[in-house]
């Protein structure tokens, strides 16, 4: 999803209240929170749709009768370490939930996030959301998802480090070992068009 900084402090009591306010509100933009300044986030694409809801389908399908659920792109998640809160594309919690509050709209401990990358939120994605994501304890793995070429990237926590391996094929299985899974890609990218080359 594309983003934008909107320069206005609120204090994280004020954000979620607004975001509670926004929520029947379709003409309200959802925005995530950084240590007190808002980032509003804009739609999707076609193609950042169609691999978010074929990684929630084939996640939610492979997790039946575990004990993990899969939740996508309106689960806010908080991240206490650093005040901040974000929506993921797509994430998994295992066993017991724990939420923020008892309105139960904000998630505590994801094992699994997933991001589908858009043009104007790689880098963020991949720099300064990683970083914060890396500070919950819960989460095990953190994977990346390209929308304009074949591309998979993913972090796993090993203990106090984390890993990275990527793949670019779409025979490529994608392993996500926290929640004993594995993913293939022309899966994720089932019915997904990509740009032309350039080179072409």
């Amino acid at each position: 999803m594309a983003i934008s900084a909107v320069q206005t402090y609120l204090s994280p009591e004020e954000y979620i209240t607004l975001e509670r306010k926004a929520i029947p509100d379709a003409d309200t933009v959802r925005s995530e929170y950084v240590n007190g300044k808002i980032v509003a986030m804009a739609g999707a694409s076609f193609s950042h749709n169609l691999i978010t809801n074929n990684l929630s389908g084939e996640l939610r399908a492979l997790l039946k009768g575990t004990g993990c659920a899969v939740f996508a792109n309106d689960m806010r998640i908080s991240i206490q370490l650093t005040n901040s809160y974000f929506y993921p594309d797509v994430g998994v919690v295992c066993d017991e939930p724990r939420f923020e509050d008892d309105v139960f709209d904000t998630l505590l401990n994801p094992i699994v996030i997933v991001e589908v990358l858009s043009p104007s939120t790689e880098a963020y994605d991949r720099g300064e959301k990683l970083w914060h994501y890396q500070q919950l304890e819960s989460l095990k793995e953190y994977i990346l998802v390209s929308q304009d070429r074949v591309y998979v990237e993913r972090y796993l926590r090993k203990q106090d480090e984390w890993g990275y391996t990527s793949f670019r094929e779409l025979d490529d299985v994608l392993p996500i070992a926290s929640i004993q899974c594995e993913l293939p890609l022309h899966e994720i990218y089932e019915r997904v068009k990509f740009p032309e080359s350039k080179d072409n």
